[in-house]
C-alpha cells in the first residue's frame, strides 16, 4: 500500500512544479553566507542551521530567510541530519556555505522532469586560491545534493559525510561553484581539523606506525601529482598534492596516537 502511494506521489510531483527546500549548515561563515544564499534565493524555502557563530553569519542569513536555527555543534553528520528534518518540502537541495548554485544549475533544477528518480548527483567546479582546478581528482567531483527527503538519510561519518538515498539516482550536468580554499592559512586549519576527524573514524579500522605514516603520505602525493595529473595545474596542483600528502601524514600520525593512548589505557585497567 505504501509503495502504491509513493508512486502516486511521484506522479503528482512529476506533473507539477515541485517545491524545493534548501538546507545549509553554518559556523562563522560571514565571508561566504551572503553569496551562498543569494545563489539560492529562488528556492521555495531556505533553512540555515547555525552552530553558534561568533561573527555576523546569523544576521546575514536572516536577510534571506526567517528559518535560521541556532544549534550547538554536534558534528557534520548530525547537523545535516537535523537540517534535513526541518525541511517542509519533499525535494531538498543541500549546499555548503562555500558553495554557489550557478545560474545554469538553477535553471536545470527548476526545469527537471521528475520521474522515479529520488536523488541527483551534482558536479562541483572546485577553486583553490582563486583558480579552477581540474586535476588532483577535483575535476571528477560529484556530490549527491538534490533528493527526496523521505527517501534519504545522512551517512554517519565525522567528516566527508554524505546523503544516502533509497531508490534511483540521476546526474545533473551543470555545476555547483565551490570556493573551498581561499588561503593557505585556512587550508592548514581545515587540514588539521579534517585529519583529526578522519583519524577518529579510522582508528579502529587501520593500523599505523612509522612505516605506514611515511608510505601513505608519499603515496598520497604521487597519486595526486602524477596519477591524477596535478602537475597540469602548475603551482596550484603542486600545493594541493602536498596538502594531500600532509593530510594523509597527519591522519596516520593521529591514528597512531589514538591507538597508543588506547593501548596505554588498556594496560592501566589490567
Amino acid at each position: 500500500m505504501f509503495e502504491i502511494w509513493y508512486r502516486v506521489k511521484l506522479f503528482l510531483m512529476s506533473t507539477a512544479k515541485s517545491k524545493i527546500s534548501v538546507i545549509v549548515i553554518t559556523g562563522n561563515e560571514v565571508n561566504n553566507i551572503a553569496d551562498c544564499l543569494e545563489s539560492v534565493k529562488w528556492a521555495d524555502e531556505i533553512i540555515v542551521v547555525d552552530s553558534e557563530s561568533k561573527d555576523a553569519t546569523v544576521e546575514l542569513a536572516r536577510k534571506y530567510t526567517d528559518k535560521v536555527i541556532i544549534k550547538k555543534w554536534q558534528g557534520f553528520s548530525k547537523q545535516k541530519a537535523f537540517a534535513l528534518e526541518q525541511a517542509s518540502n519533499e525535494w531538498v537541495l543541500s549546499i555548503d556555505a562555500d558553495e554557489r548554485v550557478s545560474e545554469k544549475l538553477k535553471h536545470e533544477i527548476l526545469n527537471l522532469d521528475y520521474d522515479d528518480t529520488v536523488g541527483y548527483r551534482i558536479p562541483r567546479e572546485n577553486y583553490f586560491l582563486g583558480k579552477h582546478i581540474t586535476t588532483c581528482g577535483w575535476g571528477q567531483d560529484k556530490q549527491l545534493r538534490l533528493f527526496i527527503k523521505s527517501k534519504t538519510v545522512v551517512s554517519d561519518k565525522s567528516v566527508h559525510e554524505g546523503f544516502i538515498i533509497d531508490g534511483k539516482r540521476g546526474d545533473l550536468i551543470n555545476p555547483l561553484i565551490h570556493h573551498t580554499h581561499v588561503s593557505i592559512q585556512k587550508t592548514m586549519e581545515k587540514v588539521n581539523s579534517y585529519s583529526s576527524l578522519e583519524a577518529f573514524d579510522l582508528s579502529n579500522k587501520k593500523k599505523s606506525g612509522g612505516t605506514a605514516i611515511v608510505l601513505h603520505a608519499l603515496a598520497a602525493f604521487l597519486r595526486s601529482y602524477f596519477s591524477l595529473k596535478g602537475y597540469k595545474d602548475g603551482i596550484h596542483g603542486l600545493i594541493i598534492s602536498l596538502f594531500n600528502s600532509v593530510t594523509t601524514m597527519l591522519k596516520y600520525m593521529k591514528i597512531w596516537e589514538i591507538q597508543k593512548s588506547s593501548a596505554n589505557d588498556d594496560q592501566l585497567t589490567k
